[in-house]
């Protein structure tokens, strides 16, 4: 009995997480599509990426090309 439940919990935790990858991989693509969207300074660093405040856009990392705000 005690394995039937811990069989179900890994399951479902599995089933989850996989619709939460799937989730954040329908963000990514809306992001790469063009769906313009904005970042501040500090999330293009925390990005690994370098804030151009000059034509207001962030350089490189995970928010590369994004707008800044």
């Amino acid at each position: 009995m005690r394995i039937r439940r811990i069989l179900a919990a890994v399951i479902a935790t599995a089933a989850l997480a996989g619709l939460g990858l799937a989730g954040a991989a329908t963000a990514t693509a809306a992001t790469a599509q063009g769906v313009s969207s904005y970042v501040t300074p500090s999330q293009c660093n925390q990005g690994g990426g370098t804030a151009d405040l000059a034509n207001n856009v962030c350089k490189g990392g995970t928010h590369n090309g994004e707008t800044i705000d």
